[in-house]
């Protein structure tokens, strides 16, 4: 299917030069009378003349970026515009050719739709970045063919001769490489000739495994479980101390729980250190089990506790 496209985009470059041959060059003499036709004039006759008459100088152009892997005929289409902008701009008292002064609006608008479709990072923002975007691989060919001919090794061509010729800093080449070898790619496409599974099948997720989600869960279970029994074999006086200091988001203070039951804030933080320390012992085998610090540091928590 590939193939079919590809023959049927070549059949319709084809036809669209054929309709383009149709169009006589004009001499120098018919240039000038329309260009100022239309410049005095505005006359959209003259205008469209000039336009048809230089048609096939665009796709020539065009033909010249088809290795940054666009549709020849998208890139003629954005070449197009830019003839039209000459046109619009030509001053037939220069006396240079239209074509000559085109060429600089049809390069800009072939080169701005490249940059715009290459990434969704935006590329080339800086007139170097630009510079070096477009003549990056061509240079890199010409030093590889310089290389080849003197018997040279043109295997990891050094980046700072690149930079030297281009006028640039080495870091600046090396990350405009990365940036081009680093295309865009649709989650969508498929993988491999068979086309089974695409990008997105493969694509790690945030979200934790099920084994990961079951694992948690049965340890919050055994846990919870543990805690309760631990809980239940406090005194109610130790079990309220702990549940309203150590299991709360608001836990009372010592001053409140002496008020509560009618003793001291000393005695209070004593009952508080005395239960902790039988529920380190109830659930020293459990902390063991879930890997939980059993050297005497605080528990999460226990800090803000007996603050």
């Amino acid at each position: 299917m590939r193939q079919s496209a590809q023959n049927a985009g070549q059949n319709s470059m084809e036809q669209y030069l054929a309709e383009t041959s149709r169009y006589p060059l004009l001499s120098v003499e018919e240039e000038q009378r329309l260009a100022r036709r239309y410049r005095d004039l505005r006359d959209s006759r003259a205008g469209h003349d000039l336009i048809t008459a230089n048609l096939r100088f665009v796709v020539k152009v065009a033909y010249e970026y088809r290795s940054y892997g666009f549709r020849v005929a998208d890139l003629v289409q954005e070449g197009n515009i830019g003839l039209m902008r000459a046109v619009q701009k030509f001053d037939p008292d220069k006396e240079i050719r239209l074509i000559s002064y085109a060429v600089w609006w049809i390069r800009a608008y072939i080169q701005n739709y490249i940059l715009r479709s290459w990434s969704l990072v935006k590329l080339g923002t800086t007139q170097a970045q630009r510079k070096l975007f477009f003549s990056l691989a061509r240079t890199r060919r010409e030093l590889d063919r310089s290389s080849v001919a003197h018997g040279a090794d043109s295997d990891g061509q050094d980046d700072g001769l690149i930079a030297h010729r281009l006028r640039v800093k080495p870091g600046e080449v090396r990350e405009m490489a990365q940036r081009m070898n680093g295309r865009d790619l649709s989650l969508d496409a498929p993988l491999g000739e068979e086309g089974d599974q695409s990008h997105v099948d493969v694509l790690p997720g945030g979200a934790p495994s099920q084994d990961d989600e079951l694992g948690a869960a049965q340890e919050q279970r055994v846990m919870s479980a543990k805690v309760s029994a631990a809980l239940a074999r406090l005194d109610e006086r130790e079990r309220y101390i702990i549940v309203q200091r150590v299991m709360t988001d608001a836990p009372m203070t010592l001053k409140e729980l002496g008020e509560r039951f009618g003793f001291s804030r000393e005695r209070a933080r004593q009952l508080e250190i005395r239960a902790k320390e039988k529920l380190r012992v109830e659930l020293g085998e459990l902390a063991l089990e879930l890997d939980w610090p059993t050297d005497g540091r605080p528990v999460e928590g226990e800090d803000r506790a007996v603050a």
